[in-house]
């Protein structure tokens, strides 16, 4: 059932669920420009959210804030039930563990090959031999779907897919719980984007990730999300199932999932949405 959390508190939903991601009133501005204002967002374990809002909303704003990359004015923010103001360094570091990054374009380091990419947050948080942080980074390469000579070429080498899946094998290194993916298929081609959909599903169900996906795609949000959140007018105005989103009165919410671009994903006669086999739950 969809929520609004501007009509109904955001605690009332999930009852019974664990949350691994809460956002209580969250204000972040820059300058005298509020961005996002008294924002209420829970994330459950095992999902994977789409994030969606039409374009300079603050969906990234709001992914860099949850990651302390970006202040925020005011509110709170509790990841796998702590809170990262209330924690000493060394606590810090122990809970940044548990969490994985995948940003827009990759952001790998072009002078560092696959391998050396992917080695990084262990050299940053682990003690471990070069030979095992060698085996380490190989299994992720193939747990992402990447042949094993990846291993040694550099972002230059690759392809936009393989670079997509280069830094989703970094954002794994540690075996995160929780996973941000922002933007995961912008610049693929619409088979690699589906690719890429079915091996963030497939990860979700075989490892028990929880994945906050920010997200403009269309075939993501139908394939693979079991809940979306729409940001308008600086807060979460509604969460739900895909259903749900076709069912909100809303003429933005209508305009983005029955739009042109929908048409070819949600059949106009009824609204009912094409079920694949690979959707949320």
């Amino acid at each position: 059932m969809a929520g609004s959390v501007d009509e109904q508190p955001i605690e009332n939903e999930g009852q019974g669920r664990d949350v691994v991601l809460s956002a209580r009133d969250v204000t972040v501005a820059f300058g005298s420009k509020v961005v996002l204002d008294k924002l209420n967002l829970d994330i459950y374990r095992g999902e994977i959210l789409g994030f969606v809002g039409a374009s300079g909303t603050g969906k990234s704003v709001l992914m860099r804030t949850v990651l302390r990359l970006l202040p925020r004015r005011s509110g709170t923010i509790k990841i796998l039930g702590q809170d990262f103001d209330e924690l000493n360094e060394p606590q810090r570091n122990a809970l940044d563990m548990r969490l994985g990054v995948l940003f827009q374009q990759g952001a790998l380091f072009s002078s560092l090959t696959v391998k050396e990419n992917i080695q990084v947050p262990m050299r940053e948080y682990l003690d471990l031999p070069h030979s095992l942080m060698d085996e380490l980074a190989h299994l992720k390469i193939r747990m992402v779907g990447l042949a094993a000579d990846a291993a040694d070429k550099y972002p230059s080498e690759l392809s936009g897919g393989m670079i997509k899946r280069a830094a989703l094998a970094r954002a794994l290194a540690l075996d995160p719980e929780l996973v941000f993916l922002d933007e995961p298929t912008s610049g693929l081609d619409p088979i690699g984007a589906a690719e890429f959909d079915e091996l963030i599903a497939n990860l979700r169900d075989s490892l028990g990730l929880t994945v906050y996906m920010v997200t403009h795609d269309l075939d993501s949000l139908f394939s693979v999300c079991d809940r979306i959140a729409v940001l308008g007018k600086k807060r979460v105005m509604v969460e739900g199932t895909i259903d749900d989103m076709l069912a909100y009165d809303d003429p933005w919410v209508q305009a983005y999932f029955r739009g042109k671009r929908a048409r070819s994903i949600v059949p106009q006669d009824n609204g009912a949405r094409h079920d694949n086999g690979s959707g949320g739950k």
